[in-house]
């Protein structure tokens, strides 16, 4: 039988043929299609001013009662209430879905929202004010977001990133979703599911486009004041439902601030086009005579700066290492290098048990932690009640007094390093007698201590997990993206 007699007697094996064709290519493209322009980005280092290291911390005292002390958000504020002529802010949650007051949580995003709004209408006319955030804010457009409205009727743009043009973290379902769903677009009003963190009825669009599990998940803040360019990235988020939660944050002013609200341009052209006033870019002077310096990391040159990290710390050199999820394979065969060669190493990591009311399993964090201790790598875990240890920060101090602080967005995962996500750092070098890098490792050693009347945290065997069930099911998760982490 010939090719054109077996096709023309079986046009329908010619169509399923045809079709997974389309899905494999399509799967394929959007994994390793190229990134939009100003993406990826390691700026040059700066010379750093008055650079901060902020802590939200939530600790049980020795009787069992919780406590929560913030500085982030209320430094955040500050910047916004200053602010004279600009101010960029990219959130990924700007929500009050899954927390209320009531629950005791801080209502974050009225307080953004709220300073945002008083600052345009009281400040100059010349003040620009512009919000970027993530579509999960409308469940991808499935329900209304009131604080948006209420900040569009204020003259204060709000950005929802074009995720579409992204690469693809979970081509198993995303390959599908971009031939058969992506051109429907969404419904606020016509929704008869179950909504996921709220009561309003969503679509199954929304489901359809939260399986794709990417994200802009980047948090940071620039803002021009009388103090000049002052820039902040951390990894919280102001959403009430995280209001508990440990992050950290670094705040910086100087040209490092101007580096980072030119890699918040590019999200701008590749969702929206808005035309706002950037300055120009800052020459390219990398300060290598200054004490202290700074430099923005974007997406994959987060994990090339880990790695580096990691592999330029030698016998005696001190790593600490707080993250919220761990599951990349090689920041993991990295520190497994690092500790036999005679670094001292401390990880610091969320039990992952809690998510927003949700219990979960423990994945990717567990079968890390085994996989790492096993190795003789020391760990503990965060002592968490209900909240996440959400703070996500490298810190390498050498026998000689260097230090490097790699802090921001990124957790350690395939998702959040490898080009999927959007997602901001910052590296700080200085002497381990500055402020900046003092105060990390103070906060640090409080929590693996546990300083007086504080539990931050607990021994491995509280939360070990021998299970080689998780261990493998972690494994194909981070290897096919059929996961949330």
């Amino acid at each position: 039988m010939t090719a054109r007699v077996w096709f023309r007697k079986r046009p329908h094996r010619v169509f399923l043929v045809g079709l997974l064709m389309a899905y494999a290519l399509t799967g394929v493209y959007h994994v390793y299609k190229p990134l939009p322009d100003g993406l990826d980005v390691a700026t040059p280092y700066r010379a750093a001013e008055a650079v901060e290291f902020l802590v939200d911390s939530t600790w049980l005292d020795t009787r069992g009662e919780q406590h929560t002390h913030h500085e982030i958000f209320d430094a955040a504020l500050e910047m916004i209430a200053r602010a004279q002529s600009l101010v960029v802010a990219d959130f990924f949650l700007v929500n009050q879905f899954a927390g209320t007051v009531d629950d005791g949580h801080r209502p974050l995003s009225s307080e953004l929202v709220d300073g945002l709004t008083e600052r345009r209408m009281q400040g100059p006319e010349k003040l620009d004010v512009l919000l970027i955030t993530d579509p999960f804010n409308t469940l991808y457009g499935g329900v209304t977001q009131p604080m948006f409205s209420r900040l569009e009727a204020h003259g204060i743009r709000v950005i929802e990133t074009d995720l579409r043009v992204l690469r693809d973290s979970n081509p198993l379902w995303s390959a599908a979703w971009r031939i058969c769903c992506q051109w429907f677009g969404n419904d606020s009003n016509g929704g008869w599911l179950p909504n996921p963190v709220g009561e309003t009825p969503v679509t199954i669009r929304t489901y359809l486009a939260l399986l794709n599990f990417k994200a802009n998940h980047r948090k940071t803040l620039v803002t021009v004041g009388p103090d000049g360019w002052t820039g902040l990235v951390t990894s919280g988020n102001p959403h009430d439902a995280s209001s508990r939660h440990d992050n950290i944050a670094v705040r910086f002013r100087g040209d490092a601030a101007i580096d980072l609200l030119h890699t918040e341009h590019a999200v701008v052209a590749f969702s929206d086009g808005t035309r706002i006033a950037f300055p120009d870019p800052v020459p390219d002077n990398r300060a290598v005579d200054a004490k202290t310096r700074i430099r923005i990391l974007t997406e994959s040159q987060i994990r090339d700066a880990a790695l580096e990290m990691i592999a330029a710390a030698g016998d005696g050199d001190r790593l600490d290492l707080w993250m919220f999820y761990l599951s990349h394979r090689a920041i993991v065969r990295a520190l497994v290098a690092a500790q036999q060669r005679g670094v001292e190493l401390r990880l610091l990591l969320d039990p992952n048990r809690d998510a927003f009311g949700r219990e979960k399993r423990g994945i990717p964090n567990r079968p890390v932690a085994r996989e790492l201790h096993g190795a003789g790598v020391p760990v503990r875990w965060c002592n968490t009640e209900g909240e996440q240890c959400h703070a996500k920060m490298l810190l390498h101090r050498t026998g000689d007094g260097d230090a490097t602080l790699l802090a921001g967005s990124a957790n350690f995962t395939r998702r959040n390093l490898d080009n999927f996500n959007l997602e901001t750092s910052v590296q700080v070098r200085a002497d381990a007698r500055t402020a900046v890098i003092a105060d990390a490792a103070d906060v640090f050693d409080a929590r693996w201590n546990n300083e007086p009347n504080r539990i931050h945290s607990l021994p491995y065997r509280e939360h070990a997990d021998d299970s080689r069930l998780r261990y493998w099911r972690y494994r194909l998760m981070e290897a096919t993206g059929l996961s949330s982490f």
